[in-house]
């Protein structure tokens, strides 16, 4: 962003608005809603986090926890929503590919009941790749973090 422009803030966004930028259908839907987006430099999401989530019958019986890949492609979804906005690729048809995840750590289990709070951003953006920052929290409480970089580009064909 230059110097002296104010950053464009949208959002609260709907799970309308979150469909219209992602290509993400249930069960892999994994955004609800975006609480605040600065375009061109972070998102502020939620997951809200349920026991009717079909990942818990098997992850695990009598202990449900989210797969700790979820939370990442929960992150990596939020981070599409900031670049499909800030790129203005919403109805292109583009995609948003992960290239690479690094640096993941996981703090905490999450477990049902619980709004899930997926904050990404941009490290680097350009028009073909783009590398995030995430971090997800519960009541503030940093419960996973990982570093990754995506690449924009048309479905595949076929």
């Amino acid at each position: 962003m230059s110097e002296g422009r104010e950053a464009a803030v949208i959002g609260p966004l709907d799970i309308g608005r979150v469909m219209a930028a992602l290509p993400h259908r249930y069960p892999m839907l994994l955004v609800d809603r975006v609480e605040e987006l600065v375009i061109d430099e972070r998102i502020a999401a939620i997951k809200a986090v349920t026991i009717n989530e079909g990942f818990f019958q098997g992850h695990y019986p009598g202990r449900p926890i989210m797969p700790g890949v979820l939370i990442v492609e929960a992150l990596a979804q939020a981070a599409g929503v900031l670049a499909v906005e800030s790129l203005d690729l919403a109805g292109s048809g583009k995609l948003v590919y992960f290239m690479s995840i690094d640096g993941v750590k996981f703090r905490k289990p999450v477990e049902p009941g619980v709004l899930l709070r997926l904050e990404a951003s941009f490290v680097q953006k350009r028009a073909r790749v783009c590398k995030f920052a995430g971090i997800a929290r519960i009541d503030g409480q940093v419960v996973a973090e990982a570093n990754f970089t995506a690449m924009i580009a048309d479905p595949p064909t076929g």
